[in-house]
């Protein structure tokens, strides 16, 4: 009879774990410096909801669109997503993702500009969750010995390419490795005050003579020597890679990558300054591009998905979120208040998260929404590639990529 009874006992207790909703939800290249808070997430999820099992798996950035896409199809999607907004413009025109079905008070937890940025024809595709300002680190011993003050960095994006010129000339490193690869030329465009599209918005634009200028102004760098060779190639790890091994003067960057240079180079660390990103003379906007979660197309409990994309971006979270990380901030409209965001310090990881908290009044997430994004895309990215390779003029270039855009919007 006791066999019995223990048979028994173990088999409801089989049962009620084989019960439990298995969820999974993915980051994006957060391991393995934040292990500790996506495990605490995880507990406290688990706790309040005891019948599901959660697991959480982090995703190299350039992998997850692939990986996400396969998931789908195979009809194993994760509940939720981190991507970020570029990310999920691709993600919605290939139709890989489920609307989400919010309360004006659930609405009013997030900002609305960040919040806007994944509203799709009236639909929240994706939560605004974390989001940071670029900032510029740069190695103070690099700017003593080109000459340059330490205690005076460049404010505006003209003195930052007259600095990184002179350090060049002066100590043959590089100065700076603008984010010009991929599309982040519309950015520069946007944050120079030109306009991509026209008053209507169905028409392209940016062929205009200063548009043409300010391309111009990037070539005539690239093909003197003074941006690194690997520019259009490897962007931005490149870059964080030549400043942890102190050959860049300047490492235009998010606050969080200041991190990666502590960890990777701390003698580089310890002559890090930090300074505000410097606005172009015409304009007067910082790309800031969001990190969100969204909920993929498939998902078998969607009402259970949008409940843990809702935890991991409330405002308890995303508080605790920018405390881990030291150099993120909250798209939640409470976390954003508390006063952690205003203390300074003497290192460059403070430094960083002060100077963005000043900065984020001129925070926009400058992504674009239009029809065949992919395949106008490409084009763009084809385009600009063959100006900085002097295979077409910095006019030819705009114009070619106006008319195929034209004809395709």
């Amino acid at each position: 009879m006791k066999k019995f009874l223990i048979a028994a006992a173990l088999l409801t207790l089989g049962s009620a774990s084989a019960q439990k909703t298995q969820l999974e939800f993915w980051t994006i290249a957060l391991a393995p410096l934040f292990n500790e808070e996506m495990n605490r997430l995880v507990a406290q999820f688990e706790k309040e909801n005891p019948n599901v099992d959660l697991k959480w798996v982090d995703v190299p950035a350039s992998a997850i669109e692939q990986k996400l896409l396969a998931a789908i199809a195979s009809g194993r999607p994760p509940a939720a997503v981190n991507l970020a907004s570029d990310m999920v413009v691709k993600m919605v025109d290939q139709g890989a993702l489920e609307p989400l079905t919010l309360t004006d008070t659930q609405k009013k937890v997030y900002f609305a500009s960040p919040l806007n940025t994944f509203t799709f024809d009236g639909k929240v595709m994706g939560l605004p969750w974390y989001w940071a300002p670029k900032v510029v680190a740069y190695n103070t011993e690099i700017f003593r010995k080109a000459g340059l003050d330490p205690n005076n960095p460049p404010r505006t994006l003209q003195t930052m390419i007259a600095a990184a010129r002179q350090i060049k000339d002066k100590t043959g490193l590089y100065g700076f490795m603008p984010n010009i690869n991929n599309l982040n030329m519309l950015v520069l465009f946007q944050e120079a005050g030109l306009p991509i599209f026209d008053k209507k918005g169905g028409k392209a634009v940016f062929n205009s003579p200063e548009h043409v200028k300010l391309l111009q102004g990037y070539v005539d760098l690239y093909k003197k020597g003074y941006i690194p060779e690997d520019t259009m190639r490897r962007g931005f790890t490149a870059a964080t890679e030549l400043y942890s091994a102190g050959k860049l003067g300047m490492l235009i960057t998010g606050p969080q990558f200041i991190l990666r240079v502590a960890n990777d180079n701390k003698a580089i660390y310890d002559v890090t300054k930090v300074a505000p990103y410097p606005i172009n003379l015409a304009g007067n906007v910082i790309h800031t591009p969001l990190m969100g979660f969204t909920v993929p197309k498939g998902v078998k409990d969607k009402a259970l998905a949008q409940k843990l994309a809702l935890f991991l971006t409330n405002d308890v979270n995303q508080l605790q979120f920018s405390r881990v990380t030291k150099t993120t901030f909250p798209s939640t409209v409470k976390a954003s208040t508390d006063k952690f965001f205003k203390q300074g310090g003497q290192n460059a990881i403070d430094q960083g998260k002060l100077v963005s908290s000043t900065e984020l009044k001129k925070a926009r997430d400058l992504t674009l929404v239009y029809p065949d994004a992919s395949k106008l895309n490409k084009v763009f990215k084809d385009n600009i590639e063959s100006a900085m390779a002097g295979q077409k003029s910095a006019k030819q270039a705009l114009d070619d990529i106006v008319k195929a855009w034209n004809a395709s919007l």
